[in-house]
């Protein structure tokens, strides 16, 4: 799995350089935006305004251009449980669309753990929760992977926000393979962060593109991954 999703990223080398591209202009359009609000709160008047509008219109093209990115991710998904080694095409509409379906899968896969922690510390010992809590939170975030690629491969989001479903679909992947590929898939992350991070200490606008160049890349590789796993489901 990791080696295809290693390779995965160059067989769709046109939509691969495009959202390369989008991901330098939000690297650096984030970065924009950051300035423009620092400058607005150290400079005042007209000046300060148009520091802060800067400001505001660099978060709008950075949001959308995440949610493109995003949004093709969960086609990449689909491609992968169909083991399909094609890239899924470009769709800017259904991409924003996705994005937006997979925002509200996350945020409630993220809220029910947190509600349950929080009713359940009324009753029970601080660390008696705090364990709890932990569990929660991992059960959930794999539910999560598999709620991502339950949407992508029905694009319902209904069958996403199934939460028993997603859950048993944990034991149906293999909680061991899901969280050996987890680890993979962060040691790959680990060792590209240490290395931009050292190449931005020496150039930090180079060390800027290359993040949003490796940003693109580790969405095609991470989402490809995750598809895979679940096609064994």
């Amino acid at each position: 799995i990791i080696g295809d999703a290693l390779a995965y990223p160059f067989n769709n080398i046109k939509a691969l350089l495009l959202y390369m591209v989008l991901g330098i202009i939000a690297a650096l359009i984030g970065g924009t935006a950051v300035l423009g609000f620092a400058g607005a709160f150290a400079t005042k008047g007209v000046g300060g305004a148009a520091f802060a509008g800067l400001g505001i219109l660099g978060v709008i093209v950075f949001v959308i251009v995440i949610f493109l990115i995003e949004g093709y991710a969960l086609d990449i998904i689909k491609y992968g449980i169909e083991r399909r080694n094609d890239g899924p095409g470009i769709d800017f509409g259904r991409q924003v669309s996705n994005a937006i379906k997979l925002i509200v899968v996350s945020v409630v896969y993220y809220i029910v753990p947190a509600i349950i922690t929080l009713v359940l510390g009324l009753f029970l010992r601080s660390w008696l929760i705090t364990i709890i809590g932990i569990i929660l939170f991992i059960v959930f975030a794999l539910a999560n992977f598999m709620a991502k690629c339950r949407l992508a491969k029905t694009d319902d989001l209904g069958a996403a926000l199934a939460i028993g479903e997603a859950i048993g679909d944990i034991s149906r992947v293999g909680i061991g393979n899901l969280i050996i590929t987890v680890i993979l898939i962060f040691v790959v992350l680990l060792i590209a962060a240490i290395i931009l991070a050292f190449i931005a200490q020496l150039n930090n606008t180079i060390g800027s593109i290359l993040l949003g160049l490796f940003s693109v890349y580790f969405v095609f590789f991470y989402n490809r991954a995750i598809g895979l796993l679940y096609s064994d489901a």
